[in-house]
């Protein structure tokens, strides 16, 4: 059986784009986890297994990983980097005793690092400081140092915590270094031992008495056909051998008595079975059917639940529906509201920082945020449902009779070329700046506005910088709700005749402003094919071709010169939305459409 203490539970902290994944991918190499002609050996981004994190080369769901180094078992819990994720930043801390900080050598600590730093040192995790991709040409390694005190001496709850290690890495290549080389460039045989070193020297062996009763609180659930469900955790006391006994205390349903099944430990990336396990261990337990996450599993000699995780509540709102546009069953074959219902209770049971309320026949979801929303959005059209959805709400509360709303720290980072253009947009949004300095190569803002002021701020930077801009925000807390921002969208160019698009009737329609199809497109009545350069909403015929005659034409449609379609992602369609409209989402197509198809039936429902 495996000693306690030699377990080290460690989370990954870091941001977007700062290296995470691709260290852990080096740990797991290093570590021999893999057979040196296994295909892992020679991929890329290991742990980031779904298919939409490969796609946008984020961490979505959190992830379990083991490695054996020096007869030392480390496990290590890829945690997400975005905001809006952190629904499993909050569980899966909870099973880690150490962190590793990683921070960009060029960028510096952002804002969802400090979201996630600070939970952990609430949690009162070991930080070990790793400051990533020191090999870049515009590294500031003095001054990241610098930003890296002042954020633990602003999130500190003791002295202790100002006292952290710190080690230099280039994760793409796995190599770590106790001091900063003065050339990273020729350091050709450094590995990642000294970082290894420092988790067995500096993180803590887990706490828990192996001889006390067992103890374990459900961080995370898992599935699959042939096992049913996982409950995942930590062991809290006490050791588990399959086929016992267990009372399970859950918030919800009470309690409930049940046995193990099978236990599972991580080796590498994937559960291996054993027989026993022990305090400190994060484990995989089957044979518990209905268990749900803040579940604790206990010996039934002695039922103490274990605290649950709070979880931060959702900051926004979004209706989806089945789909009723006239293309509704061209692309996908999951349709009703049945179906959409019980795939989003699915949902509800593994995403805790999510919420549903059926209202008509529809299905309120509330989220920690636009990419939240949207990637649960994506995934079911992935599976083959088709849905509309209406413009992102805000969640707002009521305390002493006042409304409050949702309040987020915006960062912008922007070539000083753009100074004017991001002045401007932000002042229109009524958002408060709180600092602007000079950053890396590029100048950063620091703004203070309301959520839903930030709501399609992302689609129009992209057109105002052309897309040179990097934009983070977190959370801070419910204000007063103010006045409304000034609308800052367009209207709109709809379709107010079905049929198939043609070069003429587009041509036609970019006279008035920007068009979201190609030629060739079928479209409807009330669907949206552009946006109008102008404030009011036009219809339009993008099916009307040249008219004929038996005279020769001057022209023809094989002479017409258009510009290229504006395509929307989903995201971005989210953002357009306004009050009256509808995202059609198909696993196929986004389609925007007013929800009233016919100009009549908008008229009546002004």
């Amino acid at each position: 059986m495996l000693d306690s203490s030699k377990i080290r539970n460690i989370a990954i902290i870091a941001h977007i784009d700062h290296g995470k994944t691709t260290l852990v991918d080096f740990l797991l190499k290093q570590a021999h986890t893999f057979r040196e002609n296994s295909e892992e050996m020679s991929q890329d981004l290991i742990m980031d297994s779904g298919e939409l994190e490969r796609e946008r080369g984020i961490t979505i769901m959190a992830k379990n990983a083991a490695i054996i180094y020096k007869d030392y078992k480390i496990n290590i819990i890829d945690t997400p980097g975005h905001a809006d994720f952190g629904g499993e930043v909050e569980r899966t801390l909870n099973m880690a005793d150490g962190c590793l900080l990683l921070v960009d050598a060029q960028e510096g600590p952002m804002p969802q690092t400090r979201v996630v730093l600070q939970k952990a040192l609430q949690l009162d995790l070991k930080p070990i400081v790793v400051i990533n991709k020191i090999d870049k040409a515009n590294r500031r390694v003095p001054e990241v140092l610098e930003e890296i005190n002042s954020l633990f001496l602003e999130l500190a709850h003791h002295e202790n915590q100002l006292e952290f290690p710190i080690i230099y890495a280039i994760g793409r290549n796995g190599q770590a270094f106790e001091h900063m080389p003065e050339n990273p460039d020729t350091e050709t045989n450094a590995t990642l031992e000294p970082l290894f070193e420092k988790i067995i020297s500096y993180i803590p062996a887990p706490k828990g008495n192996k001889d006390e009763a067992f103890q374990m609180l459900v961080t995370s659930l898992d599935s699959d056909s042939y096992k049913g469900t996982y409950a995942i955790g930590r062991i809290s006391r006490g050791s588990l051998k399959a086929k016992s006994p267990v009372t399970v205390i859950d918030p919800r349903k009470g309690n409930s008595k049940g046995r193990i099944e099978n236990i599972f430990a991580w080796k590498g990336l994937k559960k291996e079975e054993i027989e026993e396990a022990v305090a400190g261990d994060i484990i995989a337990i089957t044979g518990l059917s209905g268990i749900g996450i803040n579940s604790t599993i206990c010996d039934p000699q002695k039922p103490e639940a274990l605290p649950q995780i709070a979880i931060e509540e959702p900051t926004l709102k979004i209706l989806v529906g089945p789909n009723t546009s006239p293309f509704v069953g061209q692309d996908g074959n999951l349709l009703t509201g049945r179906q959409i219902q019980e795939r989003l209770e699915e949902e509800m049971e593994t995403n805790v920082s999510m919420r549903m309320e059926i209202i008509g026949g529809k299905f309120l979801l509330s989220g920690r945020g636009e990419l939240h929303l949207s990637i649960l959005l994506e995934t079911l059209r992935r599976e083959g449902f088709e849905m509309e959805v209406a413009k992102p709400q805000v969640i707002t509360k009521t305390e002493n009779g006042s409304v409050m709303e949702p309040w987020e720290e915006v960062l912008i980072d922007t070539p000083e070329k753009n100074r004017g253009v991001i002045l401007a947009e932000l002042a229109k949004r009524k958002a408060e700046l709180a600092d602007t300095f000079p950053h890396a190569s590029d100048v950063r803002f620091v703004y203070n506005m309301p959520t839903r002021a930030l709501l399609g701020l992302r689609s129009a930077l992209i057109t105002l910088t052309r897309g040179l801009f990097v934009l983070n925000s977190r959370f801070i807390d419910f204000k007063k709700q103010g006045e409304a921002p000034a609308k800052t969208r367009k209207g709109v160019l709809i379709a107010h005749e079905a049929g198939k698009a043609v070069a003429f009737g587009l041509e036609v329609a970019q006279g008035r402003g920007a068009t979201f199809v190609e030629p060739g497109t079928q479209v409807y009545v009330g669907m949206i094919v552009g946006e109008n350069s102008k404030e009011h909403d036009i219809d339009i015929n993008v099916c009307k071709g040249k008219q004929l005659t038996n005279m020769r034409s001057k022209g023809s449609d094989g002479m017409i010169q258009l510009a290229p379609a504006t395509a929307l992602n989903l995201e971005q369609s989210l953002d357009f939305l306004e009050d009256d409209e509808l995202l059609e989402i198909t696993p196929k197509n986004l389609r925007l459409r007013k929800k009233y198809l016919s100009k009549n039936e908008r008229e009546k429902n002004k």
